[in-house]
């Protein structure tokens, strides 16, 4: 048995085809974060169970998917994003896993990514810790972290495309810009104790650039490959930069 857990705020944009995908599931529980869109409408109208996580900040996903977990009524969690696609390959996979003798506790799953309309190959598999037994798990409070898993853990195989999450969303530049602003303040958090050396502020975002263009097949994606691969050596010379004005200010 398999409760579906969705946290949302403001997600009527891909709401209705998320839960489309994820209906044959034993429950489905939409975790509210008090939208003032047509989300909560939409679920009504989806049948879905709704619980509320009061909001206060942008880092409150965390904390409200554990709030979730805890209200699941079945043993076993699958967390899906609101702007996430379930396939039917990947529900009956999931089916069939957990009626083995030696399944595992929790399971990575592969998600396909999309960039100015085009599948990423260098942002795949982009594996995420999203099925697990939510007695033995426990989800930090802080943001982009994944769940703790007590026990054994494996992955889907990322030749198996067809069990991937789809990833709907499809930022554009601007809001790429944005979260990253966003989300390099939120590894300061992480790495308070972390030191890198001056030249760290070249050599790391040129090997971030050159795994995901070379190694990881950005140059398969064509003119938003390499935009992807120059925005992803971006977003670490930007955190190493933040460090570094962190230490001087000290």
């Amino acid at each position: 048995m398999i409760t579906v857990i969705i946290n949302t705020y403001n997600a009527d944009r891909h709401l209705p085809a998320v839960l489309q995908s994820v209906k044959d599931f034993d429950e489905v529980i939409v975790c509210d974060m008090e939208s003032t869109d047509d989300t909560l409408a939409i679920a009504h109208q989806h049948g879905c169970r709704i619980i509320t996580f009061p909001r206060a900040g942008h880092n409150i996903v965390e904390p409200a998917r554990q709030f979730a977990i805890d209200h699941a009524t079945h043993p076993w969690v699958l967390v899906v994003d609101a702007d996430e696609l379930v396939s039917p390959q990947l529900r009956d996979y999931l089916y069939d896993l957990i009626r083995q003798p030696d399944c595992p506790d929790g399971l990575y799953i592969p998600r396909k990514n999309y960039f100015m309309g085009r599948f990423m190959h260098c942002h795949y598999p982009d594996y995420i810790l999203r099925f697990f037994r939510g007695a033995v798990t426990h989800w930090p409070p802080i943001i982009h972290q994944q769940p703790h898993v007590q026990g054994r853990t494996q992955r889907i195989p990322s030749s198996r495309l067809d069990l991937a999450f789809q990833h709907l969303a499809n930022d554009t530049i601007s809001q790429r810009l944005i979260k990253t602003d966003l989300y390099t303040d939120n590894e300061l958090q992480r790495k308070a104790h972390h030191h890198y050396p001056a030249l760290a502020l070249i050599y790391r975002p040129l090997h971030r650039f050159l795994k995901a263009y070379l190694l990881k097949g950005g140059f398969r994606d064509g003119t938003p490959g390499f935009i992807k691969a120059t925005l992803e050596a971006y977003y670490q010379f930007i955190m190493l930069a933040k460090m570094k004005e962190r230490e001087t200010n000290k």
